[in-house]
């Protein structure tokens, strides 16, 4: 707070020195005095003129700079969330299955009285209810091999789709032309 106050209150021989004044070159033919006449104000507002610059440049950095730490944390969080979801599909390949698993079906995820996960074809409505189990959920085998519960199927198939009309408009567009991409995903 003290260089805040003093800052604001320059006297000449401060202003004098924050504004860095041109050197004086004593070898040329003009009268030095002639081209560097100035008055004191004007040195004074010179260098509160570069000491608001110095409080805008300051702003303005701490301004982006926290642009910068927001983005970290919304990539920290769909890391964070990435990580989720492998394990999840990690745990999911691990389920025990007397079949074999095909990408774009739904399997569904039970688990034994012993602890043990498994996966089914057929869904609890299809079960006869004397069977120790409990149901876990559903899941789509996507193509990549990933897993996707029913409930995110349709935001899923959405995300899909909006990423197949993107890759058609850029080989619709040709080699080297622009590609705008329309991240409007809901189509409102």
């Amino acid at each position: 707070m003290k260089r805040a106050t003093e800052m604001d209150q320059l006297t000449y021989q401060t202003a004098v020195k924050r504004a860095q004044l041109v050197e004086r070159n004593p070898q040329l033919q003009i009268n030095p005095m002639r081209v560097s006449m100035h008055q004191e104000e004007d040195i004074i507002e010179l260098a509160q003129q570069i000491q608001n610059a110095d409080k805008q440049l300051k702003n303005t950095t701490c301004h982006k700079l926290g642009v910068i730490m927001e983005q970290i944390k919304m990539l920290q969080a769909q890391a964070m969330e990435i990580l989720k979801e492998s394990n999840l599909n990690r745990d999911l390949h691990s389920a025990a299955c007397n079949f074999t698993k095909k990408p774009g079906q739904i399997y569904h995820l039970y688990q034994r009285a012993s602890g043990q996960n498994y996966f089914s074809m057929l869904s609890p409505e299809e079960w006869n209810l004397s069977v120790d189990q409990t149901f876990k959920g559903s899941y789509r085998l996507e193509y990549d091999l990933s897993w996707t519960p029913v409930d995110k199927i349709k935001e899923q198939d959405e995300k899909l789709k909006w990423a197949e009309q993107c890759m058609q408009k850029a080989l619709d567009g040709g080699r080297g032309s622009a590609m705008a991409i329309d991240f409007n995903i809901n189509g409102d």
